[in-house]
């Protein structure tokens, strides 16, 4: 039986030396995993079929699903997200040369 303690899942990525520059690193990877999560959520929002009737929010309804897609997707990640960050964030510090 696996240790779940030992499981392979998102790591930390090791931080530069530059606080101002992790905090801002920290902060795209998370806006990162938002605008995907928001995408997502719209792409599901699109795929449920409206109903015609007393409950349908209608043309109204249409208009505003993408901001509530956007919202959903940033309150999210807010929460922790799906661990799309950790990663994001770990190849944003390789790209600038950092070590992990």
């Amino acid at each position: 039986m696996q240790n779940v303690t030992n499981a392979p899942g998102p790591q930390v990525p090791a931080t530069t030396n530059n606080p101002k520059l992790d905090a801002k690193n920290r902060e795209t990877a998370k806006n990162f995993e938002a605008v995907f999560l928001g995408q997502m959520t719209q792409l599901m929002l699109e795929s449920v079929q409206q109903g015609d009737g007393e409950f349908s929010g209608g043309h109204g309804e249409e208009m505003f699903r993408g901001i509530m897609a956007e919202k959903l997707g940033n309150s999210i990640a807010e929460r922790g997200g799906i661990g799309l960050a950790p990663v994001v964030l770990d190849q944003i510090i390789k790209l600038q040369g950092g070590n992990k």
